[in-house]
């Protein structure tokens, strides 16, 4: 099972019998929203920074469910609405490129929004350095992911430890009622979309040179990224996590 569904499984475990009621989405992706999809609320309000986006997830939501394009960084944004239920997947690292520098003031803007409990799925920093050759692999496509995305120009996610996370909620009148991580254990998948977000940003590149050269140094990575997770059965590096935090 893919390691995002696991965090969403125990999501549901930790709710249990709890309603779910009106459920915010505060940076909405297309698997949170497949997951959503799958709860008993009684609506879904669906944040996203890209209109393209709204435009697609319109189309598999019921009548009472919602889609906006908004950026927390707006304070019209759902002006004095709140939630039972706000889930925040992946948010933290994704926010960086509609809000730059924005995290430290996230869950400060978010709580006015969270009658019930925030629900925040969040991916440790990798490391400098991994002790398989997978592991080192993994790497070299992080990093060279984060090359294109600058060489084009654009910004890279950032993302922030689980410790940080933590200090930041309570600072910003939340408590921390449960947290849990897991190991997560890369697959071909990750591996092609990550390489796919490298050849959609070659485009951008100042010169054609570049882009050619980067887009060798792409399919001569795929070959043994793929190569290694097939001889490790699946690259095993860092971790996700998951913070349960309610108002104080």
């Amino acid at each position: 099972m893919p390691i995002q569904d696991l965090l969403f499984s125990g999501i549901e475990r930790y709710h249990g019998a709890a309603s779910w009621g009106r459920v915010l989405d505060a940076g909405t992706g297309d698997h949170s929203l497949s997951w959503l999809r799958t709860l008993d609320s009684k609506s879904l309000t669906l944040v996203t920074g890209a209109a393209s986006r709204a435009r697609r997830l319109e189309k598999n939501l019921r009548p009472q469910d919602r889609a906006l394009v908004g950026n927390w960084q707006d304070p019209t944004l759902l002006f004095e609405e709140r939630f039972d239920v706000v889930v925040a997947d992946y948010l933290l690292g994704a926010i960086e490129g509609f809000a730059p520098y924005y995290q430290g003031q996230l869950f400060a803007r978010l709580r006015p929004h969270v009658a019930g409990v925030l629900y925040l799925v969040g991916k440790e920093p990798l490391p400098a350095t991994a002790p398989t050759e997978g592991g080192r692999a993994i790497l070299e496509l992080e990093h060279l992911r984060d090359a294109c995305i600058l060489l084009a120009q654009h910004r890279c996610y950032r993302e922030f430890p689980q410790t940080w996370v933590h200090s930041s909620l309570e600072n910003s009148g939340f408590e921390v009622v449960s947290a849990w991580r897991k190991e997560i254990v890369y697959g071909p998948g990750y591996i092609e979309r990550q390489l796919k977000v490298c050849s959609n940003k070659l485009r951008f590149f100042k010169t054609a040179g570049l882009a050619n050269a980067m887009a060798a140094h792409i399919e001569d990575l795929r070959a043994r990224a793929l190569v290694l997770v097939e001889i490790e059965g699946g690259i095993a590096l860092g971790s996700d996590y998951v913070v349960v935090a309610k108002p104080a």
